[in-house]
């Protein structure tokens, strides 16, 4: 009985226990519920706020390609079916959707759709998505879905109808393709399923023909298949094989081995497709080039947009294929829609707008569709002031195409003066704002309204006043401007105001006065009366005599700065001299006469102007450049220099040095080893061994013979030396070690060349011309690295190179040059990323457009000159303490005087006329040597 109770008690509190582990339990799991609840809502209520940012941001920018892919993303995760249906639409009114983007919301709009209604909506939708790109996988999805509307009236036709059009499609897709044949044949043996008759029944005839007419489609779509260049194409003649009763005809077979060779040639262009990276756009030209020459214009067709559908953001690709489709093809659906596909892809690019107006007139289009395009193209958002200009001009040439000038008055030469007019307030307004720069400075529109008012409406009194207009504009002092006007009143004028023209631009042109003056006396020489010809003789004779006054004024002015450099440039050698002889009087003690003499001969010695990088002469030759490394040990601050200089070596280190240049016999180099040597400088001075150091490092290009590194006469190393291998191809692939960090510094590695021989030799030029394919970046951070910036580039396209610009000593300017595959992606970065905030700074993104070095004394064609002070005053890199010049004064006067004399700037000058037209004197040694004993 105790037992009994005893144990029963034991259960009761055993079930005790159990139920208030469960209770426990129960609020644990309703306490996580809560919880995971209560993360779920503010979950939701970030996506909510995201939502609602990223719509307030398309609201401001609605061509933001990037806000559009978040809103869709986020609005799917959410289920917002009705808000993510609104986003897709918007997002394809303005931009092509790629092929991921379609099948997602074809997918979405396929389960929702359940009544017959739903499925005419996504029958529309599908056909929007297949003229967007030539998408196999779309034409697929479009076909089998399709099947499931068999049932309906027509429904099978339907089917066959979508089969067919996805063949003409991409059918010749030549890896893809198989697999539309396929399923159009897997179709049209479910229906051949349905036509058999039952086991063991006799068909009627009716049933037969039906039966017959059903294989007979099926042996058509193998031979159709078996006639194009797709892959895998001996297991679809192995299936038909197998598949047919009877043996494949002899005309088959042999379109078939025709197919096959062909795909033997495309082959190795397939496989170089499916090894390359994206975007593949090489691989995709040198096929594009196989196809042309094939001469298939389906094929080419197929492998223009296969590339496209890669490469969409190309604007050169979509220009060739345009113009592939303008000149070959012309068929006028066709062409309509890859010239709309591609402005809206690259709408950034007007001469694919431009493409597209002159596409619309071949074809007839209707004028409110062509004018409604051109508006579109006006809020493209072109990157340059003159790509307004010249959209602007190939709408006003359509229109003018449209006016029948034998009347007096049209509604469309209304049209025309309008849009000249629009234009031109258009181009003052909106676009100088924009770009604070006249996109039309020569006034090309006007002058083109002017010349239709002239020739083709006979209305001169307008073409004078828009010629009026041009020259207030800033065009009055230029010769061309009024010889243009002057043509067209020539023509279509009168005399009166031809010479009426000319006098105006005799008194205002101040580029090409001379060539202005004959003409108006070339038109009165032949017109004029007596009268006319002596107010004309007497007007230019006044002109270019003020001419010539400005012009000596302007050589004075020269001549005096000139002087007032070589002044200057004097007390500044003056005054290092003094210094430089005072703090050698405070180094140098009393009685230590041997130092003195070294000096003298030595250290302090007549400098040289070539540098060490540029000649290959003795080890022992003391070069400009090497003097002022020494210079640096007790000239450190003199003349503001911010590094510190190299600690001075000790006594014992100096005797150690000297002594191993002693056991060293030095070597002069031998140009003939030019071409396996290669010069190496920008290291460091305080390199320890620079033979061990830089074996090891060129070591991995070739085999060295030797390593000359150069040391100064105090034993000290001057930072560079030459490398010399074995053969000419461990050089060249040597100078691949340039810009390598080296203990800090980064390395420099050039040719070895004779600049006596090679006196224009550059190692290296960075590009000074626009490269639209490439950004400069400013106001970076100096902590910023390649890797970071690159990071940030690639969002915007591929990037083939980035360039972070640093001083010689490797330490970042804060500036960047960065390199893509296109224009395209060059132009969508600057967009996307110029004023953006890294690291608490604001970047400046343009596309790269560097300024040329400005040389005086060779001005380069195209760039105004802004300096003409010569060479000897301002050198590549500004003002520099040894640019002085080294010819006497005298020379220098009168060889300034001949050059102002050859180049007309002292023309008809009493004051220069006997120096300018009288030949220098030959002079011998000894009158040089006696002109500079009277300096």
């Amino acid at each position: 009985m105790a037992a009994a109770a005893a144990e029963a008690e034991e259960e009761a509190v055993a079930a005790t226990t159990v139920e208030e582990e469960r209770r426990r339990e129960g609020a644990r799991e309703d306490e996580g519920d809560s919880d995971s609840s209560a993360d779920g809502e503010d979950e939701e209520k970030e996506n909510e706020a995201e939502i609602q940012r990223l719509e307030e941001q398309l609201s401001i920018n609605a061509f933001d390609y990037n806000c559009h892919l978040d809103l869709i993303k986020l609005l799917r995760q959410e289920g917002e079916l009705v808000k993510l249906r609104r986003a897709r639409q918007k997002m394809s009114e303005l931009f092509p959707l790629t092929e991921e983007i379609w099948l997602d919301w074809l997918k979405d709009e396929i389960r929702m759709a359940s009544e017959s209604a739903d499925r005419e909506k996504v029958y529309e939708l599908f056909e929007r998505a297949v003229k967007d790109y030539i998408c196999p996988e779309i034409w697929l999805e479009y076909a089998q879905y399709s099947i499931g509307g068999i049932g309906q009236e027509g429904g099978i036709e339907k089917v066959r109808s979508i089969f067919e059009r996805a063949l003409t499609a991409v059918g010749l897709h030549v890896t893809k393709g198989t697999a539309i044949w396929e399923a159009y044949r897997e179709f049209e043996n479910a229906i051949l399923e349905t036509v058999q008759p039952a086991a063991g029944s006799i068909p009627s005839p009716e049933q037969q023909q039906t039966l017959c007419a059903q294989l007979e489609k099926i042996h058509t779509l193998f031979r159709r298949q078996l006639g194009l260049p797709l892959l895998d194409m001996e297991a679809t003649y192995a299936e038909y094989e197998e598949w047919s009763e009877d043996p494949i005809p002899e005309a088959v077979i042999k379109n078939y081995k025709k197919a096959l060779q062909l795909m033997e040639k495309s082959k190795p262009y397939e496989e170089a497709l499916l090894v390359a990276e994206t975007p593949k756009l090489a691989e995709y030209q040198a096929y594009i080039d196989f196809e042309m020459k094939a001469g298939d214009p389906a094929r080419i067709q197929l492998i223009y947009e296969r590339a496209l559908a890669e490469n969409c953001l190309v604007p050169d690709l979509w220009a060739r294929y345009t113009q592939y489709l303008d000149r070959q093809l012309k068929v006028k659906e066709l062409v309509l829609s890859a010239h709309d596909r591609a402005v809206r892809n690259c709408p950034w690019t007007v001469g694919l707008w431009n493409r597209y107006l002159l596409a619309m007139e071949r074809h007839r289009v209707d004028h409110q569709i062509v004018s409604e395009n051109f508006e579109k193209a006006l809020n493209a958002g072109f990157i340059q002031a003159t790509d307004y200009v010249e959209i602007w001009q190939a709408y006003l040439d359509y229109l003018r195409r449209r006016v029948d000038f034998t009347q007096d008055s049209s509604k469309e030469l209304e049209e025309l003066r309008s849009a000249f007019a629009r234009a031109v307030e258009y181009l003052k307004q909106e676009v100088e704002e924009r770009f604070s720069e006249s996109g039309d400075p020569s006034c090309t529109i006007m002058q083109n309204w002017a010349r239709i008012e002239a020739r083709l409406c006979n209305n001169m009194q307008k073409a004078r006043e828009l010629w009026d207009s041009i020259m207030t504009k800033g065009n009055a002092k230029y010769a061309n401007m009024w010889l243009e006007y002057y043509n067209l009143e020539r023509a279509h004028g009168d005399t009166q105001h031809c010479r009426k023209a000319l006098h105006r631009a005799v008194q205002c042109t101040s580029d090409y006065p001379e060539h202005v003056c004959e003409v108006l006396l070339s038109l009165e020489r032949i017109e004029g009366t007596l009268e006319d010809w002596d107010a004309a003789v007497q007007k230019t004779e006044n002109r270019l005599a003020r001419v010539n006054e400005q012009r000596v004024k302007a050589a004075e002015k020269e001549a005096a700065l000139v002087k007032q450099e070589e002044e200057k440039a004097e007390q500044r050698k003056q005054a290092r001299a003094e210094k430089k002889a005072s703090k050698k009087a405070k180094k140098i003690k009393p009685g230590d006469k041997r130092k003195v003499e070294d000096d003298d001969d030595g250290e302090w010695g007549q400098e040289e102007e070539e540098q060490p990088s540029k000649r290959h002469k003795g080890d022992g030759d003391s070069t400009r450049v090497e003097e002022e490394v020494e210079d640096m040990e007790v000239e450190t601050g003199l003349f503001g220099r911010s590094t510190p200089a190299r600690p001075a070596a000790s006594s014992k280190q100096k005797e150690k040095a000297a002594a191993s240049r002693k056991e060293a016999p030095r070597v002069l180099h031998d140009s003939a080893k030019d071409n396996v040597t290669v010069f190496v400088s920008n290291l460091s001075y305080s390199m320890a061994d620079p033979e061990v150091k830089l074996k090891e490092l060129f070591e991995s290009c070739g085999e060295v013979v030797e390593i000359r590194p150069i040391f100064s006469n105090r034993g000290t190393f001057r930072g560079y030396c030459y490398v010399e291998f074995v053969d000419e191809k461990s050089a060249l692939q040597a100078l691949g070690l340039d810009r390598r960090i080296v203990e800090g510094r980064p390395m420099f590695v050039s040719p070895c060349v004779d600049k006596n021989k090679n006196p224009d030799f550059k190692v290296f030029r960075y590009s000074t011309a626009l490269e639209k394919h490439k950004l400069f970046i400013s106001g970076l951070p100096f902590s910023c690295t390649k890797e970071e910036l690159e990071e940030m580039c690639k969002a915007h396209g591929n990037v083939k190179d980035i360039r972070l610009v640093t001083n010689r000593a490797g330490k970042p300017k804060g500036l960047a040059y960065v390199e893509y595959e296109n224009e395209a992606q060059a132009s969508q970065a600057v967009l996307k990323m110029d004023g953006l905030t890294i690291k608490e700074n604001v970047i400046k993104v343009a596309i790269s457009n560097p300024p040329l070095r400005k040389f005086p004394d060779k001005p380069e064609a195209g760039r105004a000159s802004q300096s003409m002070v010569p060479r000897q005053i301002y050198g590549a890199r500004g003002k520099g303490r040894t640019q002085l010049s080294m010819v006497p004064r005298a020379l220098q006067r009168q060889s300034n005087l001949v050059t102002q004399a050859e180049n007309g700037m002292v023309q008809n000058s009493p004051a220069t006329s006997s120096a300018a037209t009288e030949e220098p004197k030959k002079m011998s040694n000894a009158d040089f040597a006696r002109m500079l004993l009277e300096k």
